[in-house]
């Protein structure tokens, strides 16, 4: 059956046929060119490699001249069989070919010697002993008669074809019966019935022909109902003017084995892979002057491209592809798609714990919570996704080396301090305005990791504050969060890291960001 992609070929498989005829018109076709050699044979073969890969059955290549004289064929034969193709059918006309039934009197053949070189060519190259060449002669559709084509595939078997391909134009089968009645040679015959479809192939077997190719139905019938549909969904302007007669979504996931990409995604994925979300608190205006006239500090550009992309790139590349943002100011220059969005219209007035509620609803399952003005590299969130505890900060071990002359700094007090020996499980003591420059062994990065049930406990203790602390609720910071936690017996673990991430405040951080290395 012919076959011109793999779906094609997947499509055959299923409805029983034993081999597939990979057709030099149909492939044409589907990539929209001519049947003359218009597709190099390197495109042929990439759309070979896909029906290799859909299907089991084995495949004969229409291979029109070989693409050549007999160096091109041999090639192509070592190319075929590296992609597990069972053959080629090679004919003998001259490059570039066209189309048996395009004005078939007008075309010059070969000279036989020549054709029966590249013959001996491809057999002589060939290293799978199963692989089958098939000569096909077209002395009937240059109108050279029964003799010629008699006289032609003897020397092609003799040279070593396997078989012998006869086709003819006419619109019965008197050509080819003629020449079987004729033949004499123990090499199979091969034909393709498709100029005279009412004759029962029975009417061949009986003479001993058993082997036919459907040399083109499969394109006809996707032309057809394409044609079909198309013009009466144009006309019609109405889906279900068609829906009945084209197969459903759920069949293309079938014939794309999307239950496999399922199952292996199981095995073979990180469990966090589906589980863990995100959220970016980013709704602050930011101290940047003009450049953020008509934007957040979030979407100002870094190395080509938004802040705010920096990190849900950051996020995906560990598996976190469910994300969500607050928006506050110019909330509509923050426009990603893919991305859930939750405003705080009271940005003005309100604080980081206020923005956090806005987006109560997403507080569910794992979820990383960041602030909207930091950039990062990929270390400091391995770190803080592999580190133990179910409620987790990063924290850099580096601040004052770095001396940073913030004015606001998420300073923090740990159980202990960052040693590049140990396990630096340290556990949080206090977080915030709060803390000391003494006595601080850390600055909190700007990132929150909760684990499910700890994620409910957030968000129970953000209701709580809403109904008894409304002004604790609109101008608190997640520092104050922090604490909060600690204070009512939960464990907060600190994920050191050295350096490696920006806290993007005022313009000249924005240029500093621009040669950090490691982010």
């Amino acid at each position: 059956m012919e076959a011109h992609n793999g779906l094609s070929a997947k499509l055959a498989q299923e409805a029983g046929f034993e081999a597939l005829w990979a057709s030099g018109l149909a492939i044409s076709a589907a990539l929209g060119v001519r049947d003359n050699n218009e597709a190099s044979w390197t495109q042929v073969l990439e759309v070979l490699e896909f029906m290799s890969d859909a299907s089991s059955l084995p495949i004969l290549l229409d291979g029109d001249t070989g693409y050549g004289n007999f160096n091109n064929a041999r090639r192509l034969v070592r190319k075929l069989e590296q992609r597990n193709i069972a053959g080629v059918c090679l004919e003998d006309k001259l490059f570039p070919k066209t189309n048996s039934f395009i004005d078939g009197e007008k075309q010059l053949l070969a000279a036989v010697d020549e054709f029966c070189g590249k013959i001996r060519a491809a057999k002589d190259t060939q290293r799978d002993p199963d692989f089958v060449l098939v000569a096909r002669t077209e002395a009937f559709i240059a109108g050279w008669g029964l003799e010629e084509a008699l006289l032609r595939a003897t020397a092609y078997a003799e040279s070593g074809a396997d078989a012998i391909l006869v086709h003819s134009k006419r619109k019965d089968s008197e050509e080819v019966l003629n020449f079987i009645e004729h033949w004499s040679n123990a090499v199979p015959v091969v034909i393709v019935p498709t100029k005279y479809p009412t004759e029962p192939l029975s009417r061949f077997t009986r003479k001993g022909i058993y082997n036919f190719i459907f040399a083109n139905h499969s394109l006809r019938t996707v032309i057809s109902a394409l044609q079909e549909n198309l013009r009466k969904l144009r006309e019609s302007a109405d889906l279900m003017s068609i829906e009945e007669s084209i197969a459903p979504v759920e069949e293309i996931f079938r014939l794309q084995d999307v239950q496999e990409l399922k199952q292996s995604e199981k095995r073979y994925l990180p469990e966090s892979e589906s589980r863990a979300r995100a959220l970016v608190l980013a709704a602050s205006k930011g101290d940047f002057g003009h450049l953020v006239q008509d934007r957040p500090k979030c979407m100002l550009y870094l190395r080509g491209k938004p802040i705010l992309s920096w990190q849900f790139e950051a996020f995906r590349r560990q598996g976190i592809n469910t994300i969500g943002v607050v928006r506050g100011y110019c909330k509509d220059a923050v426009d990603f798609a893919g991305l859930q969005y939750f405003d705080n219209d009271r940005y003005r007035e309100t604080g980081e714990l206020y923005s956090l509620y806005t987006a109560r609803e997403f507080l569910k399952g794992d979820i990383l919570i960041a602030y909207g003005d930091i950039v990062f590299d990929d270390i400091i969130l391995q770190n803080l996704l592999a580190h133990p505890g179910k409620i987790k900060i990063g924290v850099d071990a580096s601040w004052k080396v770095r001396r940073r002359t913030d004015l606001r700094r998420d300073l923090v007090v740990t159980t202990g301090a960052f040693t590049p020996i140990g396990d630096n499980c340290c556990k949080l003591i206090s977080a915030g305005s709060r803390v000391d420059r003494e006595e601080a062994t850390g600055e909190w990065i700007g990132l929150l990791f909760l684990e499910k049930e700890k994620t409910a406990r957030v968000a129970q203790l953000l209701d709580e504050m809403a109904a008894r602390e409304p002004e604790t609720l609109k101008k608190g910071e997640l520092s104050h969060l922090l604490n909060r936690l600690v204070e009512n017996g939960e464990t907060v673990t600190a994920a050191f890291s050295y350096g490696h991430w920006q806290d993007l405040d005022e313009e000249q951080d924005l240029l500093s960001a621009e040669h950090a290395p490691g982010i």
